[in-house]
């Protein structure tokens, strides 16, 4: 699935040609209030995403990773408007989401996602077919035409129409279910589609099956992927580029090679060492990261990851670090697409590993 040049070479779709964002994510912001006071001041919030900047390009896939409760699956969801922001903004193919332009309804048609759970995604009440067809015909589409498109759909994920069609989701494994979840997002055919956890409920063989099967759909329907998983080696061999969540924030994102080789931020190292090796001689005798995140009630100031960061400095807990690509000095391989929120990476930020700042022109 891992298609980078692909995506950088291959016609685009619609405006901006190729290797344009499709999705552009600035300032998206999510807290969920507390019930009640904190010491008779305003309601506490959990700071749930707190910032987040990104894009996704056309004809890429974009993994997120990170620890439970980093934001993940809150963003995603955010993405789809299934809970709404405190705060940000979402551009589709150079349109507002929500605007007059690209109503939400519109919006929602071509961007699609596939959850963990693969038996709560579909309703008991519902046969196979009408799940699938159900989107469709909401949108408008005929119901003859809807039920054609669900059958089509069935065959192309592999489940046999004749056999499949009229069960309903009790009656199927878990590796069937999730593909029954794939054809009917892309039942209305969208551009996007968010994949949150989509393969680690299942065994290993019968991910390898649904991972070979998003491949062979991504090329047959000219899709872009948001894909998000705990799993480092999965999100290695599906992902163009990976975006390292902490505690709300972005803290790392660039090419997926250059990351997992060549991590820029501690977190992102930290979390690369934890990946399991199947070689005896290389198994992980101390861990990599110790202590548990903070509290995203109050989350510290400066960089979130300065209480749990073998270098951390003074300067840590003072000032706020933003994404930066590495410079020469630091790591003479680095690309410019690739960038961490670390303060030894930015000039003059007052950390004892930092750059000196540039000197300034007479």
């Amino acid at each position: 699935m891992n298609g980078g040049s692909q995506a950088a070479t291959d016609p685009g779709s619609g405006r901006g040609g190729p290797a344009q964002p499709l999705l552009t994510v600035r300032g998206l912001v999510r807290h969920f209030a507390l019930p009640g006071k904190l010491l008779g001041r305003s309601k506490a919030a959990v700071h749930a995403v707190d910032g987040v900047d990104f894009d996704v390009l056309k004809g890429e896939t974009l993994g997120i990773v990170g620890e439970s409760g980093c934001g993940k699956s809150t963003t995603a969801r955010l993405l789809m408007h299934l809970i709404n922001p405190s705060a940000g903004e979402l551009i589709f193919d150079g349109e507002k989401v929500g605007s007059r332009e690209l109503p939400l309804r519109e919006y929602r048609r071509q961007v699609q996602m596939v959850f963990q759970d693969s038996y709560a995604s579909l309703n008991p009440r519902l046969t196979i077919e009408a799940s699938i067809a159900f989107g469709p015909s909401v949108h408008g589409v005929p119901r003859r035409q809807a039920v054609e498109r669900a059958r089509d759909l069935l065959a192309r994920v592999g489940l046999d129409p004749a056999r499949f069609a009229g069960r309903y989701p009790h009656e199927l494994s878990g590796g069937q279910r999730q593909r029954v979840n794939i054809a009917r997002a892309l039942a209305l055919r969208p551009r996007l589609l968010i994949l949150d956890e989509a393969v680690s409920a299942l065994d290993k063989s019968v991910e390898a099956q649904v991972l070979n099967l998003l491949a062979d759909l991504k090329q047959e329907f000219g899709l872009t992927y948001l894909f998000i998983s705990h799993d480092l080696n999965v999100v290695r061999f599906v992902s163009d580029r990976v975006m390292v969540m902490y505690l709300g924030r972005v803290a790392e994102i660039g090419p997926s090679e250059a990351l997992f080789s060549a991590a820029l931020h501690p977190y992102t190292a930290a979390l690369t060492r934890s990946m399991p090796s199947m070689d005896p001689d290389a198994r992980t005798e101390a861990p990599p990261i110790a202590g548990d995140p903070p509290n995203p009630i109050d989350p510290p100031p400066g960089c979130r990851f300065h209480t749990r960061c073998a270098f951390v400095a003074d300067a840590c807990a003072r000032r706020t670090p933003v994404l930066t690509p590495a410079p020469a000095a630091v790591l003479p391989s680095a690309r410019p697409d690739h960038r961490a929120a670390c303060l030894m990476l930015e000039p003059g930020s007052g950390h004892p590993r930092a750059p000196a700042a540039p000197a300034a022109a007479e």
